[in-house]
Formats: C-alpha cells, structure tokens, sequence
C-alpha cells in the first residue's frame, strides 16, 4: 500500500538548514534565526492535518517514508521509517529525525538526511520568502 501527501511552504530569510538531526517544516509564517532545523514556514499543513491514511500507514515500523523536495527545478529527498508512537497530532510542525525519538511532532524517524545534509543549492534558494517548495511525503509498506 502507498499514500502520498503534497504540502507547499515557504522560502525565509533565516533559514540555515544547518541541524545536525532533524528538518523542520512548519505552518508559522516566521523563523528565528536558531531555528536552525527549519527549512520552509507557511506550510499547508502540520503534521494533525496529514490524511488519516497516511497516518495510518506511518504508524507502522515497516512503512518507508519518502520526502521530495523540489524547489526552482531543484530536488532532494530524504527516506525514513514510520513507528506504532507516532501520534502525527501537532498541528503547526513536521519534523523528519535522524534518530528514533518521537514526539507530536514526528512525521519519520531514522531518517537518511538531517538539514545539513539536503542540497545547499536548495537551501540557499530558500532563503527567498517568495520562493515555494513543494514537499512530496510517500509512505509505502513493507511486507
């Protein structure tokens, strides 16, 4: 089985994609300049508003999580794992973790790629706030 989510968000100036852990993307229209795992605001969505299928799907440690980024003609992506604690309830943030703690706020877990790890090209250009990204999540099941 596969479900895929589409959310569009926004470039800021303070974005740094520079976290060594996670990647952030959020529904607030600002952006500290600590907010160093945040990598577009304005999001359509936070992680309560994902579909009841994908969350179902995530919620299984042998789904595999694919995010794309696409940004101005340029892509990246990141892959994870779903988990059962995965309440997928935060309303404003989806965060992607390269270890497996888990929070309201953790769309995968175990991910390949952090903030410092995604295309600097991409980053860069979404230091623009009228630049948009569209992020594609795909989880898919194991079996």
């Amino acid at each position: 089985m596969r479900v895929t989510e589409k959310i569009q968000a926004w470039g800021h100036p303070h974005i740094t994609g520079s976290h060594r852990t996670t990647f952030e993307v959020t529904r607030a229209q600002d952006v500290s300049r600590s907010g160093d795992c945040v990598i577009a605001v304005a999001a359509s969505k936070g992680a309560h508003g994902l579909t009841p299928a994908f969350k179902r799907l995530v919620r299984d440690e042998r789904t595999q999580i694919t995010v794309i980024l696409e940004v101005d003609g340029l892509e990246d992506q990141a892959v994870g794992w779903g988990h059962p604690l995965l309440t997928l309830s935060h309303p404003e943030d989806l965060v992607a973790r390269t270890s497996s703690f888990k929070c309201p706020r953790t769309v995968m877990i175990r991910a390949n790629k952090a903030a410092r790890d995604l295309s600097r090209s991409l980053i860069h250009r979404l230091h623009d706030p009228h630049q948009q990204i569209q992020l594609t999540f795909i989880a898919e099941k194991s079996y």
